[in-house]
């Protein structure tokens, strides 16, 4: 069923480019009911979770938890560099997670960045994009938020590539959880802006797709979150 999701989507996908101005959301009626309902659990959930966690969770160990991510799901940054030919990146990225992973305390501490290693942001939606892959058509997934064809795709792959995969669900679930909550805490410097938008699902869509093509071309600087909810 999966492999069947993989292939539909890649199928849609092909070689379908659209500018951010002129999006491709043929299912946009039902991307908007499935954001609203994003929209509620966030409200309810994971924006009071968020401000809970920073309210009384000391910053350094917000960092230590942020780096940690970072380092678990950095192998498929570095599988994403060599598969688009990035050699030198590629080897600079396993020497960070090498480094991070047994110096840095599984990856708790950053210490790779004070030997001039520092993080870089790829993946394999945006290596796709990189190969002339179109990005198809817009999404908005359950709980996960903005996507693609080509990020869906992506995004599937990588899981193979991620650790929790492969650890007992005790310790995945809590896991993802936690990630969950950092990856919202991230994002909750635009919750102004979302909030004063006057379509925030429009505004979301234009800010998602604007910010993987800048990652695509290499433009992004890498300093925004990971995504919307």
């Amino acid at each position: 069923m999966l492999l069947a999701g993989v292939c539909l989507s890649l199928a849609l996908t092909g070689c379908a480019h659209s500018p951010p101005e002129e999006p491709l959301d043929p299912l946009e009626p039902v991307n908007r009911v499935t954001w609203d309902v994003n929209m509620k659990v966030d409200r309810y959930v994971l924006r009071p979770v968020a401000r809970g966690y920073v309210k009384y969770t000391p910053y350094p160990v917000r960092v230590g938890v942020s780096n940690f991510f970072d380092n678990l799901f950095y192998p498929t940054v570095i599988v994403s560099d060599f598969l688009q030919a990035k050699m030198g990146q590629g080897l600079m990225d396993t020497s960070r997670f090498l480094v991070n992973t047994t110096v840095g305390v599984v990856g708790i501490f950053d210490v790779a960045k004070h030997m001039g290693l520092d993080k870089h942001d790829e993946d394999l939606g945006q290596t796709f994009g990189v190969w002339g892959v179109g990005q198809g058509w817009y999404l908005i997934l359950p709980l996960a938020g903005p996507s693609t064809n080509r990020d869906f795709v992506g995004s599937t792959l990588a899981g193979y590539l991620s650790p929790l995969t492969y650890v007992d669900p005790a310790i995945r679930v809590p896991l993802t959880v936690m990630y969950a909550v950092d990856i919202r805490t991230a994002l909750l410097r635009v919750d102004r802006v979302l909030d004063a938008a006057f379509d925030p699902y429009a505004f979301v869509r234009g800010a998602y797709l604007q910010r993987r093509e800048a990652q695509v071309q290499d433009l992004d600087d890498g300093d925004n979150p990971q995504g919307f909810f």
